[in-house]
């Protein structure tokens, strides 16, 4: 019933991963980006559940950039695992699980919203779910890069939007912590007009629930509780709209 898929990098072993026998491993390229991937594709007209990870490993606990930001968490593949539909589809962000020639860290930090980064996930995407509409579920970080793809590809058919503990505006949240603006990436400056949820963790230390209310429409935020940033289980998404 599982299998265990080990992947390597440039900089040496990534890590174990439990997946389904179903779920179908893929790296799919568009320009200098390789997207790390893994679906099941079992019907024709169904939508794709499609869950874009988070940030990531993206910096030590000093606050200084790593050197390789595959997630150590399995929060989003967890819920991918779980996911009973028909079609669904794990996108890991830039330079995860996959470290190529031509990654360097502004591709998880200052760039991590690059215009490559999004047509590279974008590209994925579109690659796996074909003509098929999808349901995009962004986690943290995934949240903005799922909001930029549906801002930028008017093409893909999107169902519905759903973000959890997410970031919806990179400005507003590097400003509230001080941190860095990310220069070299995009931003929502107004969230797309379709369908949505965003699901939002009362005690997240990491984004603040101001910053939800601050973008996302009172109606569709989804209160969680019991849970903190990257401990997220007790969660049963709403796919319906």
């Amino acid at each position: 019933m599982w299998k265990l898929v080990l992947f390597f990098i440039l900089s040496g072993c990534a890590g174990v991963v439990n997946l389904p026998n179903d779920m179908t491993y893929r790296e799919i390229t568009h320009d200098k980006y390789t997207i790390a991937t893994w679906a099941r594709i079992s019907d024709d007209t169904a939508p794709v559940h499609v869950y874009i990870e988070g940030d990531g490993h993206a910096f030590s606990y000093n606050g200084q950039p790593t050197d390789d930001p595959t997630p150590r968490a399995h929060t989003v593949r967890d819920w991918v695992i779980n996911d009973a539909a028909p079609n669904v589809m794990y996108v890991a962000r830039p330079c995860q699980y996959v470290m190529t020639d031509a990654c360097n860290v502004a591709d998880w930090t200052s760039g991590r919203f690059s215009t490559g980064a999004i047509n590279a996930t974008a590209n994925a995407i579109k690659s796996v779910a074909q003509n098929r509409p999808v349901i995009l579920i962004g986690y943290s970080g995934g949240a903005l890069m799922s909001g930029l793809v549906i801002q930028n590809n008017t093409d893909l058919s999107v169902k519905k939007w759903i973000t959890v503990a997410g970031v919806l505006n990179h400005t507003d949240w590097t400003s509230f912590w001080g941190d860095s603006p990310l220069k070299t990436s995009q931003d929502l400056n107004t969230l797309p007009h379709i369908c949505q949820s965003h699901y939002m963790v009362i005690d997240d230390k990491i984004v603040p629930n101001s910053h939800t209310r601050k973008f996302a429409p009172t109606a569709t935020i989804v209160p969680i509780k019991n849970a903190t940033h990257s401990e997220i289980k007790d969660i049963e998404f709403d796919f319906e709209c």
